[in-house]
């Protein structure tokens, strides 16, 4: 009777409790996923934007579409000198974690106070602005764009920032994708060297760039510089919010998946145990022998009784390899059930603090949002894996198998893609009209141009197949002993030899097996990888960017206070600190009236970050000024999410108005100009201009 070996039981043990683990941090994960509005948008504020009160108000209140995350500095008021009035310690207004409530000094002198804010809404994106109120009466007012944060360093913190974010979406696809071809297409890999490195980068990798996105996001979330970094007190901050669990679950998990590769590399990378000594071959002769000395009479009794002990030996055969198989088998499967709830839960730590986590039907979007990561790690970290597999000679059976993982993947991504980008978009204009629409469109080009490569590796797969000679798995071809030549010499047969010795040495390694149809093979899959690191680019900049659905509101209601988005692509004027510019804007309200078409000037001085003079002219098609029922002009900086800054402005005669304009901090500015010709017709033309 034959018995098949089983895993240990310390292998056992290990498997379960890895199981065990990975539940626990998955449904953690899960659990703190709750539906919420994706990107808060400042939606009152107490006083008013741009009001005018007779008494210094005792606190500064702010108000959000939803619940946003506040630190020690998230709201501070600055006087006309550019000295902090509030009382620090900013904190939700009675409960309520949808607001932010700073007290102010008492005995405020008459004056226009400047207000900084900066928050973290649920989706983990940090937003912020500025708007002004004044005591009394309006003032001059010139405010430190140091004490509002340095655009340059939280430049450079956001490029960190953003690449550690890609590097561990390369990581995540490298590890889960590569340790599933192992599992699923050739199990033989995990004993070789390049298959180890290949899984021990993506673990190295992730852990680093998580460490370093987690100590990264304190100072991306408030605009300082790289130095606070190393601050205890913001990581311990940001290990309060959402995305900090997460980073922290992620880490945990990577511990897990310490263990899980180390089972991994010791189970499969073993050499395959031989099936036991066949008994039957002896046996089989004694009866052949005996047939021999039969009479002839009795040859087809023989005959038949030899058929008999053959296939008896066949299937006795078959059953011990099978036995023999066995425990690889088992392994197998154990180590797969880890490894899916293993991605499930590093997924999640991405999708329970990202756009999925918020916004529409967050019940069905974090699912999605998992099978999306699941399937691009399983297409992209998998061509990795069929990298080094063809590299070393892997079989047709080997790459047939990830062909058809690929073409699962791909069709999983096409079906989430799709739910994601009617969820995330809202509409056909956001598609070009936002830059998430814009993106969104470059990832669809590359995603398709990797469809395109992988017809043409499929194409190279059929020929593979097609050729027995080269479907079979290649041993790796060993570099041939030197000979002892000597180095220099005058006899040209040995020189021809010392040649096709050193030939031969040099190709060893590099041709292992790489058959012309095989290096066809490897190049088209290489070029698919390329590709892939395009997208994972390309995915992180999108999950960095406001969706644009909420990209479309958040600029009609721009539009409505009279600024909108500017245009891609269209240069900012640079202006001369300390000298007038003037703006040219045209305008059509389409109305029929004699003021519904015509150009609206603006002129600033002295065009420098702080108090601005403004002036706004609007001269009909024949030159002459003409008056409007309403006007407006506001300023808004894109870059800072700063605005709209509405200017509060003073008739000075037929179509002539001016004011004064706070501009606190340098970038390219937006200016926006509202003009109402009639009760139902009116136009907002906007322009760049960059300040500092």
């Amino acid at each position: 009777m034959l018995t098949a070996a089983l895993p240990n039981p310390t292998t056992r043990r290990r498997l379960v409790g890895l199981l065990g683990l990975l539940g626990a941090v998955l449904a953690l994960m899960l659990a703190a996923a709750g539906p919420a509005a994706a990107h808060a948008t400042l939606q009152s504020t107490d006083p008013a934007q741009n009001s005018v009160v007779a008494t210094a108000p005792q606190a500064v209140t702010l108000t959000f579409s939803e619940a946003v995350s506040l630190s020690g500095d998230s709201v501070r008021v600055l006087d006309p000198a550019g000295k902090a009035v509030d009382t620090g310690g900013p904190a939700h207004a009675d409960g309520k974690d949808n607001t932010a409530r700073v007290g102010l000094n008492s005995g405020l002198a008459n004056g226009t106070y400047t207000v900084a804010w900066r928050a973290v809404s649920e989706d983990s994106h940090p937003i912020g602005g500025a708007f002004t109120f004044s005591v009394g009466a309006p003032s001059d007012t010139s405010v430190s764009t140091t004490a509002l944060s340095g655009a340059e360093a939280d430049d450079v913190v956001a490029a960190l920032y953003g690449t550690g974010r890609a590097v561990a979406y390369a990581a995540f696809a490298l590890l889960i994708g590569a340790a599933a071809f192992v599992l699923a297409c050739w199990p033989a890999g995990a004993a070789h060297r390049a298959v180890q490195r290949l899984l021990m980068t993506g673990w190295v990798a992730l852990l680093v760039s998580t460490v370093a996105v987690l100590m990264l996001r304190g100072p991306y979330e408030r605009g300082s510089g790289l130095g606070q970094a190393f601050d205890l007190s913001l990581v311990r901050a940001t290990l309060d919010e959402r995305i900090g669990t997460a980073l922290a679950a992620r880490l945990l998990l990577l511990a897990a998946s310490g263990v899980f590769l180390s089972l991994l590399v010791g189970q499969l990378g073993q050499p395959a145990t031989p099936p036991p000594a066949q008994a039957g071959d002896g046996r089989a002769g004694d009866e052949r022998t005996l047939g021999d000395e039969r009479p002839a009479s009795d040859a087809p009794a023989a005959g038949d009784e030899r058929a008999t002990v053959d296939a008896e030996e066949a299937e006795l055969r078959q059953l011990e390899r099978r036995a023999a198989e066995r425990p690889q088998h088992e392994a197998r499967l154990g180590l797969g059930v880890a490894g899916l709830v293993l991605a499930v839960a590093l997924s999640a730590t991405w999708v329970g603090a990202d756009h999925a986590s918020v916004g529409i039907q967050v019940w069905l979007a974090l699912p999605l949002g998992v099978l999306h990561l699941i399937a691009m790690a399983l297409w992209l970290g998998g061509l990795a894996g069929m990298l080094v597999g063809l590299r070393h000679g892997i079989g047709a059976d080997a790459a047939d198998r990830f062909s058809r993982i690929a073409f699962g993947s791909v069709a999983v991504l096409t079906a989430t893609g799709i739910y994601q980008s009617w969820r995330g978009l809202g509409s056909w204009g956001a598609l070009t009209g936002t830059e998430y629409g814009r993106l969104l469109l470059v990832k669809t080009g590359c995603v398709v141009a990797m469809l395109g490569v992988a017809w043409i590796s499929r194409a190279w797969l059929a020929r593979l197949r097609a050729a027995p000679a080269e479907a079979e798995p290649v041993a790796p071809v060993e570099a041939p002993e030197p000979v002892a030549v000597a180095a220099r010499t005058d006899d040209p047969v040995r020189q021809a030899q010392l040649a096709r010795q050193q030939a031969a040495r040099a190709s060893a390694g590099r041709a292992r097996g790489l058959t012309p149809t095989r290096a066809g093979l490897r190049r088209s899959v290489l070029a698919e990888a390329t590709v892939a690191v395009a997208v994972l680019v390309v995915t992180t900049m999108l999950t960095n960017s406001p969706p644009g659905r909420v990209a479309s509101e958040i600029a009609a209601a721009g539009a409505a206070n009279g600024a909108t988005v500017p245009a891609p692509g269209v240069p900012a004027p640079q202006t001369v600190p300390g000298q007038t510019l003037e703006l040219k804007l045209p305008y059509d309200t389409k109305g029929r009236t004699p003021n519904a078409k015509g150009t609206a000037t603006v002129t600033l001085n002295p065009a420098r970050t702080g108090p601005n003079e403004v002036h706004l002219s609007l001269d009909g098609v024949d030159g002459r000024p003409v008056d409007v029922p309403e006007v407006e002009l506001a300023f808004t900086l894109p870059d800072r999410d700063l605005g709209p800054l509405p200017v509060p402005l003073t008739a000075e005669g037929a179509g002539r108005w001016s004011g004064t304009a706070q501009l606190p901090l340098a970038g390219n500015w937006v200016v926006s100009v509202l003009v109402r010709s009639s009760e139902i017709d009116q136009t907002t033309e906007i322009k760049q201009l960059k300040i500092g």
